[in-house]
């Protein structure tokens, strides 16, 4: 891959308030006057660079964090939304209609899976789930109505990588695009520098990383967003998951310290992994030379934020993990919740949380297993403290 760094991307940005402040002005309108009625026509259609109609199409706010998340993943353009199902949801009701089908990972967000199992079937949209490690397999789900190959490039709850750059080259021998949810490696990877032809996060995550906003961002070529805000046939003009403003604005805010915060949470994580596996407990982390990606994923990498924050570990059994769960609240080593990118670690058994709109015959089958917990590692300073307050738990606990 070409050398790409995101962070000098966004840091190179310069926006100017509207009296002159260093922050851009924030835009708090739902309309837009015109000098004259040809404009408005004109930007109804289309036609009006720079000239803004309504905010649900666009708004000043939402386009300069549309710049900068652009500028981040290395595409020509992006489009915020109020979450990140609100990105997902009309990215591949755009691609796909009646009739099309789309291949997908079998691990990924239980909220893209629902969408995809449970409600794009009314539509007449199929889907097949594949291991998406598994290139032949992917391959051979291919039909010649699919039209989207989905992923995410580290997968929720599994932590399986997807090889994007051979992924790429299989939706371009077949004609498809190739869809990726980065929500979990925002700066480590640039999944269209490997070939994706659109990049999706969930804001909401470590790009915000306050766990204080819900948003999520579209990131394409101009043509492709463009379609997405066409007034006529739009899905995120006609849909309306738009991000409000000043929503817009605090991210925008967030997004100048993600190139700090991700380096921390990544360096917690990667010693973490290796105390934990060293201590014999079954432990996932892409860093790690255990991890059956890890050498794929090291090519991916921008090595500079490492291998992310997000890591999962087995205690055995359910009733394991909410006690070791509940005892790690309790000693105030995070939270027990759902959701990633906070400053504190936050840990949830996926099985019962984040992942249960999949079956469970279906969580068996891709190793989803009961006792599994996922951890969003935070941003200690004292990263040995938190190992040896988490490793007393689980001694407490007989776990180790």
């Amino acid at each position: 891959m070409e050398k790409f760094n995101p962070a000098d991307k966004i840091q190179d940005l310069q926006y100017f308030g509207e009296f002159g402040g260093v922050n851009p002005s924030i835009s708090d309108s739902s309309t837009y006057t015109f000098l004259s009625a040809k404009t408005m026509f004109d930007t109804f259609e289309g036609n009006a660079e720079g000239c803004y109609l309504y905010s649900r199409h666009s708004s000043p706010s939402n386009l300069y964090l549309d710049k900068a998340l652009a500028a981040m993943e290395g595409t020509e353009s992006a489009n915020v939304s109020a979450s990140g199902m609100g990105a997902i949801t009309p990215t591949l009701l755009q691609l796909c209609g009646n009739g099309d089908h789309i291949v997908s990972s079998r691990t990924i967000y239980g909220g893209t899976y629902a969408f995809l199992k449970n409600f794009v079937p009314r539509m007449g949209i199929q889907t097949t789930f594949v291991d998406i490690t598994k290139l032949d397999v992917v391959e051979a789900a291919i039909t010649p109505n699919t039209k989207v190959l989905y992923c995410e490039t580290v997968s929720n709850p599994l932590l399986e990588v997807a090889d994007i750059a051979s992924l790429a080259k299989i939706a371009k021998k077949h004609h498809i695009k190739l869809v990726v949810d980065n929500t979990f490696s925002p700066l480590s990877v640039a999944p269209a520098k490997l070939g994706a032809d659109i990049v999706i996060h969930s804001l909401t995550k470590y790009i915000n990383g306050s766990s204080d906003t819900v948003g999520g961002v579209v990131c394409a070529s101009q043509d492709f967003i463009n379609s997405l805000k066409n007034v006529n046939d739009g899905a995120s003009m006609l849909l309306g998951p738009t991000m409000d403003s000043l929503r817009s604005a605090s991210v925008m805010k967030n997004l100048r310290t993600l190139h700090i915060r991700m380096k921390q949470h990544s360096h917690n994580a990667m010693y973490l992994a290796n105390r934990f596996e060293a201590d014999g407990i079954k432990t996932v982390y892409p860093g790690l030379k255990s991890h059956p990606s890890h050498e794929i994923y090291k090519t991916m990498i921008n090595p500079e934020y490492g291998f992310g924050g997000m890591m999962t570990i087995d205690v055995g059994s359910l009733d394991k993990a909410n006690a070791l769960m509940e005892l790690m609240q309790e000693r105030n080593l995070g939270y027990l919740a759902v959701s990633l990118g906070f400053y504190k670690t936050l840990f949830s058994a996926p099985g019962t949380s984040t992942s249960s709109e999949i079956p469970l015959e279906e969580q068996a089958e891709m190793g989803l297993t009961d006792g599994l917990i996922r951890f969003s590692i935070g941003l200690d300073n004292n990263i040995e403290r938190t190992y040896q307050t988490m490793r007393e738990c689980m001694q407490e606990l007989s776990i180790l």
